[in-house]
Protein backbone atom coordinates (compact mmCIF):
# COMPACT_ATOMS: atom_id res chain seq x y z
CA UNK A 1 0.00 0.00 0.00
CA UNK A 2 1.43 3.30 -0.96
CA UNK A 3 -1.01 5.40 0.02
CA UNK A 4 -1.86 6.81 -3.83
CA UNK A 5 -5.32 7.39 -5.06
CA UNK A 6 -5.56 7.53 -8.60
CA UNK A 7 -7.95 10.50 -10.40
CA UNK A 8 -7.15 10.78 -13.88
CA UNK A 9 -3.76 11.87 -14.52
CA UNK A 10 -3.50 12.97 -9.96
CA UNK A 11 -1.59 10.73 -8.09
CA UNK A 12 -2.73 12.43 -4.90
CA UNK A 13 -1.77 10.07 -1.58
CA UNK A 14 -4.55 10.10 1.18
CA UNK A 15 -4.76 10.48 4.61
CA UNK A 16 -5.83 8.42 7.26
CA UNK A 17 -8.98 9.95 7.40
CA UNK A 18 -9.56 9.05 3.49
CA UNK A 19 -9.14 12.25 2.86
CA UNK A 20 -6.39 14.32 0.73
CA UNK A 21 -3.11 13.90 2.56
CA UNK A 22 -1.97 17.68 3.93
CA UNK A 23 1.30 18.93 4.57
CA UNK A 24 3.25 17.52 7.62
CA UNK A 25 4.52 21.34 8.49
CA UNK A 26 3.59 24.54 11.09
CA UNK A 27 4.12 27.79 10.98
CA UNK A 28 7.17 27.99 12.43
CA UNK A 29 8.20 25.10 10.42
CA UNK A 30 8.07 27.16 6.71
CA UNK A 31 11.85 27.57 5.68
CA UNK A 32 13.36 25.94 8.45
CA UNK A 33 13.08 22.20 7.97
CA UNK A 34 11.91 20.08 4.92
CA UNK A 35 10.40 16.83 5.86
CA UNK A 36 9.20 13.68 4.24
CA UNK A 37 10.81 10.72 2.35
CA UNK A 38 10.55 12.99 -0.17
CA UNK A 39 11.64 15.88 1.36
CA UNK A 40 8.22 17.80 0.07
CA UNK A 41 6.61 18.64 3.08
CA UNK A 42 4.21 16.09 3.40
CA UNK A 43 4.27 12.11 4.50
CA UNK A 44 4.30 10.97 0.60
CA UNK A 45 5.15 7.64 0.34
CA UNK A 46 6.00 4.84 -2.45
CA UNK A 47 7.91 1.69 -3.23
CA UNK A 48 11.59 3.23 -2.70
CA UNK A 49 10.25 4.47 0.80
CA UNK A 50 11.07 1.04 2.62
CA UNK A 51 10.90 3.12 5.97
CA UNK A 52 7.36 4.15 5.35
CA UNK A 53 8.09 7.56 6.30
CA UNK A 54 4.31 8.07 7.04
CA UNK A 55 3.46 9.52 10.32
CA UNK A 56 3.42 13.17 10.76
CA UNK A 57 4.41 13.65 14.51
CA UNK A 58 5.12 17.10 16.66
CA UNK A 59 8.22 16.15 18.19
CA UNK A 60 8.81 15.71 21.88
CA UNK A 61 12.34 15.32 24.14
CA UNK A 62 10.39 12.07 24.91
CA UNK A 63 10.31 10.71 21.06
CA UNK A 64 13.95 12.90 20.55
CA UNK A 65 15.27 11.16 23.45
CA UNK A 66 13.77 7.42 22.90
CA UNK A 67 14.66 7.38 19.25
CA UNK A 68 18.15 8.60 19.96
CA UNK A 69 18.51 5.89 22.56
CA UNK A 70 17.48 3.63 19.83
CA UNK A 71 20.29 4.29 17.18
CA UNK A 72 18.38 7.13 15.28
CA UNK A 73 19.42 10.26 16.55
CA UNK A 74 17.05 13.32 15.36
CA UNK A 75 18.13 16.19 17.36
CA UNK A 76 21.48 16.61 16.49
CA UNK A 77 22.59 18.66 13.43
CA UNK A 78 24.04 17.23 10.49
CA UNK A 79 25.22 20.11 8.33
CA UNK A 80 26.68 18.31 5.31
CA UNK A 81 22.86 17.26 4.93
CA UNK A 82 21.33 20.20 5.51
CA UNK A 83 19.61 18.91 8.62
CA UNK A 84 19.48 21.41 11.46
CA UNK A 85 18.65 18.74 14.22
CA UNK A 86 14.56 18.62 15.36
CA UNK A 87 13.89 19.82 18.50
CA UNK A 88 10.23 19.69 20.76
CA UNK A 89 7.31 21.26 18.85
CA UNK A 90 8.84 20.72 14.96
CA UNK A 91 6.80 18.85 13.07
CA UNK A 92 8.20 15.70 11.05
CA UNK A 93 7.22 12.48 8.91
CA UNK A 94 8.59 9.35 11.05
CA UNK A 95 8.74 5.73 10.12
CA UNK A 96 5.03 3.66 11.28
CA UNK A 97 7.25 1.30 12.58
CA UNK A 98 9.32 3.63 14.55
CA UNK A 99 6.51 5.30 15.80
CA UNK A 100 4.64 2.19 17.25
CA UNK A 101 7.65 1.10 18.71
CA UNK A 102 7.42 4.24 20.56
CA UNK A 103 3.78 4.13 21.42
CA UNK A 104 4.53 0.20 22.82
CA UNK A 105 6.62 2.03 24.79
CA UNK A 106 4.96 4.74 26.31
CA UNK A 107 7.17 7.99 24.35
CA UNK A 108 4.72 8.03 21.23
CA UNK A 109 4.34 11.72 20.27
CA UNK A 110 1.50 13.50 19.02
CA UNK A 111 0.28 12.90 15.35
CA UNK A 112 -1.21 15.09 12.96
CA UNK A 113 -4.16 12.74 11.52
CA UNK A 114 -4.51 15.04 8.54
CA UNK A 115 -1.13 14.63 7.67
CA UNK A 116 -0.68 10.93 8.15
CA UNK A 117 -0.21 8.82 5.05
CA UNK A 118 -2.95 6.29 4.93
CA UNK A 119 -0.44 3.71 4.19
CA UNK A 120 0.51 3.79 7.67
CA UNK A 121 -2.68 1.63 8.93
CA UNK A 122 -0.66 -1.09 7.34
CA UNK A 123 1.51 -1.40 10.71
CA UNK A 124 -0.24 1.10 13.47
CA UNK A 125 -3.51 0.85 14.33
CA UNK A 126 -5.64 4.06 13.32
CA UNK A 127 -7.28 3.44 16.60
CA UNK A 128 -4.06 3.94 18.35
CA UNK A 129 -3.54 7.11 16.24
CA UNK A 130 -6.54 8.50 17.17
CA UNK A 131 -5.48 8.67 20.90
CA UNK A 132 -2.04 10.77 20.42
CA UNK A 133 -4.09 12.60 17.62
CA UNK A 134 -3.98 16.75 18.20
Amino acid sequence: MDGSFKRGNNNKQLNVLGSDLEPCTSSKDKNEITTGFYRDNCCNTGPDDFGLHTVCCIMTESFLTFSKSVGNDLSTPIPEYNFKGLKEGDHWCICASRWQEAFEAGKAPKVILKSTNIATISLVKLQDLKKYSV
